[in-house]
Formats: structure tokens, C-alpha cells, sequence
């Protein structure tokens, strides 16, 4: 066990015993990039416990809370991140922008860009490796999926749903990396639908006052707690496993399961209602998430996470528990057609009928009609 005194730990890390002997080098130094926020911050607080890892270098565009990390404070598109990364001889790329609200092609141009950067910068500092950190959704959610899917299964999905586009961008500079740099080895994790603390869709579409069920369709759930994400990424970070990775609970669930866990009872609809529905509140900018989210939910892309099994790893966290816990921080919240609505609202769209109820099309209308005409 470390030390919880960032005191002691930094003397123990950095000074020689009283004997004199100077001490063995332990563990790699590694970098974490948005080290300051969500997976990151988890990530660099559990590095910076950790006995095998020598030294953590944090950076980010605001410092964060973890005392025992270094610190550095710039935008990971700064090509001055080179200079950061010298004597690191790990990289853990986490500075990414999916946030539902951002601008598109603004969160297109900070992910690509600061992945860019960051691969070019960890070469020319003597890195010699790179994790990246992407998500399961690169597969693609299709019907003919198998269950699960293996690591090396072809990376299906379009650029249709939200962030997704940059995640395969990121995807393909991890694949040239390694000939564009040799000597730079890249390991790229999949996390299936992340939990604990995020907002993303799929994670809203818990928010429903219904759950919206897309006649034939056969969704399959399986998620993945930021917790055993990090550990995750901790075998990466160590050179336990390596190559590209899937992360997840064990197993899936069932969408009759999902409705029996949550209590939150379905509605169903046409394939062409609720895909056309969605398509055209996304294009007229009322709700954040465009109609290629809705395929998430009704295919499955769950992985089977072998490599990591493989190399010791298992998940601490149920799909069941993880479940439990996004309903919990869930908890007060109202989304329609991905978009959060105050309570009177999402009292009237659980009370008004199926299309309303579920795309909130109606109100969501009438209420910016009327803001538009003020």
C-alpha cells in the first residue's frame, strides 16, 4: 500500500534511503492528458497510488486536484506538449470532447487535432508508448453482430452518432502511428457504455420517462464502470496487455432485463417514426443527439473483452450494479428525445401519449416556436 501522505510519497519516489544506496528505479513515468476532469482525474489519482508507477506527469488545460501528480497546464494541441512529455515513458491520451453540447465540428477539430499532436509529441520526447482511449461504439451496432464481439472484429460503425466520426478518426491515426513513428507502440481501449459520472446519449436514454423500444429491433446492454475502465487502463499503462482492447461488464443484459432492473416500462415505435422523428429534431438543433444514436439502442455491440481476461484482468463491476448506479445518479433528471426538460414539463410528456411522450416533438416545438417569435 502507498502512503496517503503526498509528502512521504514524493520523498520516497524522489530521495535516497538514509543508507545512502541509491534506489531502484520502479515502474514506468507516465503522462496522463486531461488529467483534470472524469476518466482522467480518476486515472491519474489511482497511477499516482500505485507502487508500480514511479511518477505521474499531468496535463491539462486547469490544474486538478491529485497533489502527487506534476502538473502541467496547456492545451494538448500545443505542440509545446513535447517538451512536457520528455522523460515519460507512457502517454495516456484522455483530452477528448464529447460532451453532447459541444459544437460539432469544434469537438471534431479538438479531438483530432490534440490526438495528432499528442502522437507526434510522444515520438519526437522518446515515448515509447501511447494509450488511447475510444469506446466500443467503433464496431458499429448492427444487427448481425455477433455476441460478443471479439477485439479483432472489422470497426463497423458510421459517423452517424454522436462523437463517433472522431472516435474512428482516432482509430485510424492509432493504426498509422506506429509506421509514421517506429519505435512507438500504440494500445487503443474500447469501453462499452461508460457509467459513473458521464453524460453521454446512451446514458440519458435512462433519463426517459419511457423507454423507447424501436419495433424489431434487438438491443442487447452492456456497460462499463470508470472504475474498472481505469484498471483497464492501468494493465495498458504497466504492459500487461497490449494492442487494441475491449472493456465491460461480463455478459449482457436483455432489454425485457433492463425494464425489469429500472422499472421504467417501454414504449414502442415504428422504426420509421422514431428514426424520422429524431433526424428531424436533431436538424433543426432541438435535441443534441442525432438519429444514428437511436441504433445504439436498438442493436447490440457488446464486447467480450478476451484480451484483458487473458492477462488477469476482471471487471469489479456487474452490468446489473453498473446498472443500478446510473439509475441512481439518473435519479430528478428528464430527457425527451435526448434533450433534458424541467419537471412540469417531463410530468405533461409522461402523461401525453406515445409519440409525444417519447420524441417530445409537440412541446419541444411550440415551446421554441414561441421563444423564436419574442
Amino acid at each position: 500500500m502507498s502512503s496517503p501522505d503526498p509528502q512521504v510519497r514524493a520523498a520516497r519516489n524522489q530521495s535516497a534511503p538514509s543508507t545512502g544506496h541509491t534506489p531502484a528505479v520502479r515502474g514506468p513515468v507516465v503522462a496522463v492528458t486531461g488529467a483534470a476532469t472524469g476518466v482522467g482525474a480518476l486515472l491519474t489519482a489511482r497511477l499516482a497510488a500505485s507502487e508500480e508507477v514511479r511518477r505521474v506527469v499531468a496535463i491539462d488545460e486547469r490544474r486538478g486536484e491529485c497533489a502527487e501528480a506534476q502538473w502541467h497546464v496547456l492545451d494538448v494541441r500545443d505542440p509545446a506538449i513535447a517538451d512536457k512529455l520528455r522523460g515519460a515513458d507512457v502517454v495516456v491520451h484522455l483530452a477528448l470532447d464529447l460532451d453532447l453540447g459541444s459544437d460539432a465540428a469544434a469537438r471534431t477539430a479538438y479531438n483530432v487535432r490534440g490526438t495528432q499532436t499528442v502522437l507526434t509529441a510522444a515520438a519526437a520526447a522518446g515515448v515509447h508508448r501511447v494509450v488511447l482511449c475510444t469506446s466500443a461504439m467503433v464496431y458499429g451496432a448492427l444487427p448481425d453482430n455477433e455476441l460478443p464481439l471479439s477485439e479483432d472484429a472489422e470497426l463497423r460503425a458510421t459517423a452517424e452518432a454522436t462523437g463517433v466520426g472522431d472516435l474512428l478518426e482516432i482509430e485510424r491515426l492509432a493504426r498509422r502511428a506506429p509506421r509514421a513513428h517506429p519505435g512507438l507502440n500504440v494500445t487503443v481501449v474500447r469501453p462499452a457504455l461508460l457509467v459513473g459520472g458521464t453524460d453521454t446519449a446512451l446514458t440519458r436514454y435512462f433519463e426517459s420517462p419511457r423507454l423507447l423500444v424501436v419495433a424489431g429491433s434487438r438491443p442487447a446492454w452492456q456497460f462499463c464502470h470508470v472504475e474498472d475502465l481505469c484498471a483497464a487502463l492501468e494493465y495498458a499503462v504497466l504492459e500487461k496487455v497490449e494492442g487494441e482492447l475491449a472493456v465491460g461488464c461480463d455478459g449482457w443484459l436483455e432489454q425485457e432485463e433492463v425494464e425489469e432492473l429500472s422499472g421504467i416500462r417501454r414504449m414502442e415505435l415504428p422504426s420509421a417514426v422514431a428514426l424520422g422523428a429524431a433526424a428531424r429534431l436533431h436538424r433543426i438543433g432541438l435535441t443534441p443527439s442525432p438519429a444514428g444514436d437511436l441504433a445504439y439502442t436498438m442493436y447490440p455491440w457488446v464486447v467480450s473483452g478476451s484480451r484483458l481476461h487473458d492477462a488477469g484482468w476482471r471487471p469489479r463491476w456487474t452490468n446489473e450494479e453498473v446498472l443500478a448506479e446510473l439509475l441512481e445518479e439518473v435519479a430528478g433528471r428528464h430527457t425527451v428525445a435526448g434533450r433534458r426538460l424541467g419537471r412540469k414539463d417531463a410530468t405533461a410528456a409522461g402523461a401525453a401519449g406515445a409519440t409525444v411522450a417519447l420524441l417530445g416533438a409537440a412541446a419541444v416545438v411550440r415551446r421554441a416556436r414561441k421563444a423564436r417569435r419574442r
